[in-house]
């Protein structure tokens, strides 16, 4: 390199480090005065013992009159001595929250520049500090509004009463004013809320969980539906606390195989399931402080007598309690669940997620979320279940699309599915050790040539089943999504058993879906709030009804025409079963589950949808009588006769007449060529068009073809005349 050449790079470099300290300083410059401006407008320091006032948020049924739940409320606390908080719950904090907390000077300087870079990046202003001094701030004096200012002034107050006060002593503060939810702020509230103890004799399984609340107290409350969740944090908490040598191994053991004794909620509210789930919901949407202290007046769709009816109150008991109590003694089923909606609107108008939401879980000593028969305060109408029988009419909607008609004929005879499974052999395996797959009908009989209309209003499995695979696993699970089914994603789990309610749903979902069947076609959006303000009357959002039609009108008609046809399901359900009304048209299906694990009823009139789950929550059997029919469809009967008392009988809208002349869609199954499947004279992709050219190119038609053969030889005369059509 020549001299010019190493003159004009020392140049250079002198230029751009004098550049970069210029502009060094000239941040350092604009920090400090941004820093001494807001320092003049920081609250006193000498104020952080006292709580800043806060307004609770309220929520109310349709009326806006009835309060079902104040989520501030009265207050708990009780302020108590450093030396009378345990180390148990010192040490678990720390960990939790502040992990250097004894060592910075109020800032955690690695944890600003984390959240400067995140905040440029993602160009924004959502991260900030979080140490425990930061904290006690937001909460005592700032709030957690996440703005520039705020943030600013929260550094000049750390470093001030880092200053002012001792490490203990700030510390001190934060334990008897943090909230830990369920409106107990401090450990010693906290402890005796849930654990109904003193805060001095936490062990280190509830010091740790309780140090898991703050971040998040209300979403994972002990009282709501992320128990689990709650549990697998605490876990966590307990492991760093041995990786770090604060817990010994025995320690550790110990605490992570307990199973928490929570106390049974004291909190005056109403309709508990359904409150948890709007505010999940506000706290997903608005936050966890504005929720908790802004002051938000929410007006819910809750029907307040409709509730009552399902749930009970102080001095009544609603059908989902008494049910469940004849159900533990009659069928082993420990729990039950409800959602009632208006189809025109998908508002819920009612909602009971177990049979008593305060109740300590069954049996005694069981681990929630793991083991447990019953649990109150999980929410079973949210939860993922086998709708049995139940998901059926999604099939034969599609069907019926096709072109397919309720008179459509379907041999139900023993029929082996896996087409490398040999007709009547009953193998458990084919040759390439996939399943064979022979399902039953539930009472163990087959009927012979059925009409889709008998085999969906007496919830026959083989018929149905057929009508699965006439119909597509594809396009019924396209339907099932378009109508409001939020599950089933993974396709790849699901083969022809789906329409006998293999795949997991949602009870919520079950209800918005059958909806559709109500609302002639039309699915409208299922909803639970009608307003939200803010607490300066800003309205935040508001009840829009959105809907879209998923089905054909006269599809929809044919299903609930089907399923509200008392004539079609006697045989199987009697004609006098909670399924029937004598004074109006309700349409009806239930649902029972493999083992009867599940027992489902989903019944509606034009005004009003119900869905029914019992069951228990560990997924345990009933016993053999334990069914939609003998366990929910009683419960869901005296519902539905109570909530439509005095009000006007509806008729549903008649489909119009299906008339054609095509071999096994009239009823006729006695062809030109004799009596054969229906894969013989049907293009399962064209019902109505030609016959298929070359039937046996079907991967069904063999085994179809083989048991109806089979069942002529076995079951017909040596002269018999020639079958007459169906009714």
């Amino acid at each position: 390199m020549t001299p010019i050449h190493r003159k004009r790079k020392s140049s250079a470099l002198k230029s751009f480090f004098l550049t970069l300290l210029t502009l060094a300083m000239l941040g350092l410059v604009f920090s400090v005065v941004i820093f001494l401006y807001y320092a003049g407008q920081t609250p006193d320091p000498s104020a952080i013992s006292a709580r800043r006032i806060s307004e609770s948020t309220k929520i109310y049924d349709r009326t806006g009159e009835t309060l079902l739940y104040d989520i501030h409320g009265e207050e708990k606390r009780t302020i108590i001595p450093w030396d009378q908080i345990p180390e148990t719950v010192k040490k678990a904090t720390l960990i939790s929250e502040d992990a250097d907390f004894y060592s910075h000077k109020g800032i955690d300087f690695r944890g600003i520049l984390r959240a400067f870079y995140k905040d440029v990046t993602n160009l924004s202003a959502s991260q900030g500090g979080s140490t425990i001094t930061q904290q006690l701030i937001k909460n005592s004096l700032l709030g957690k509004e996440k703005t520039m200012p705020r943030k600013i002034k929260e550094a000049v107050l750390s470093i001030q009463i880092e200053r002012n006060y001792s490490k203990d002593k700030i510390f001190w503060m934060y334990l008897n004013q943090i909230p830990y939810g369920s409106n107990a702020y401090g450990i010693e509230a906290a402890s005796q809320t849930f654990f109904d103890k003193p805060a001095k004799d936490l062990n280190w399984s509830e010091a740790a969980l309780l140090a898991s609340l703050p971040k998040a107290p209300s979403y994972y409350s002990p009282y709501g539906n992320h128990f689990p969740e709650l549990i697998a944090k605490r876990d966590n908490l307990l492991e760093r606390m041995k990786n770090a040598g604060i817990m010994t191994q025995t320690e550790y053991e110990t605490a992570i195989q307990e199973t928490p004794d929570i106390k049974p909620s004291q909190e005056s509210i109403t309709a508990p399931h359904f409150v948890i789930m709007v505010r999940d919901y506000l706290i997903k949407k608005y936050g966890e402080d504005m929720v908790q202290n802004g002051g938000l007046h929410v007006t819910t769709t809750l029907d307040a007598k409709l509730q009552k009816i399902a749930e009970g109150g102080v001095e009544t008991e609603g059908v989902v309690e008494k049910y469940a109590k004849i159900n533990t003694e009659k069928y082993k089923a420990n729990n039950a669940a409800l959602v009632s909606a208006d189809p025109k609107t998908g508002q819920i108008l009612a909602m009971v997620g177990s049979k008593d939401y305060f109740g300590k879980p069954e049996p005694e000593g069981c681990t929630p979320g793991k083991d447990c028969k019953f649990e109150g305060n999980f929410n079973t109408a949210l939860a993922f279940r086998q709708p049995g029988s139940s998901f059926k009419p999604f099939a034969y909607s599609v069907a019926f699309n096709k072109g397919f008609t309720d008179s459509t004929i379907l041999f139900d005879l023993p029929t082996e599915f896996n087409p490398d499974c040999e007709s009547f052999a009953l193998q458990e395996k084919d040759e390439n050790g996939q399943d064979c797959y022979h399902p039953q009908n539930y009472n163990g009989r087959f009927r012979g040539p059925t009409t889709m209309r008998q085999a969906l209003g007496q919830s026959l499995n083989l018929p149905s089943v057929k009508t699965l695979y006439l119909a597509g696993i594809d396009d019924t699970i396209d339907l099932a999504h378009q109508m409001g089914i939020t599950t089933l994603n993974d396709r790849s789990r699901f083969g022809l058993s789906l329409v006998l309610g293999g795949g997991e749903v949602k009870l919520v979902d079950m209800v918005n879906a059958y909806s559709v069947f109500a609302n002639d076609g039309v699915r409208v959006l299922p909803a639970f709030l009608l307003k939200v303000i803010a607490a300066d009357g800003t309205i935040l959002e508001e009840y829009k009804k959105e809907e879209e039609r998923v089905l054909d009108p006269q599809i929809a008609r044919l299903i609930t025409d089907v399923l509200s046809d008392n004539n079609a399901r006697g045989p199987v359900f009697g004609y006098n079963s909670p399924l029937y009304f004598p004074e109006r048209p309700v349409a009806a299906k239930t649902g029972t589950t493999q083992e009867n694990r599940d027992g489902w009823l989903i019944g509606y009139t034009p005004s009003l949808v119900t869905g029914i789950w019992t069951g228990n929550n560990n997924n345990d059997s009933m016993t053999k009588e334990g069914a939609g029919l003998s366990a929910a469809a009683p419960m869901w009967h005296e519902f539905m006769a109570r909530a439509l008392a005095d009000t006007p009988v509806e008729q549903f809208i008649k489909p119009d007449p299906i008339i054609t002349d095509k071999i096994m869609l009239n009823g006729d199954y006695n062809g030109p060529s004799g009596i054969h499947t229906i894969l013989f004279y049907v293009n399962k992709n064209d019902p109505a068009g030609s016959y298929p050219s070359n039937p046996s190119d079907d991967s069904q038609f063999s085994n179809w073809e083989a048991s109806v053969q089979r069942w002529l030889v076995s079951s017909a005369p040596a002269s018999s005349p020639s079958p007459s059509p169906l009714p």
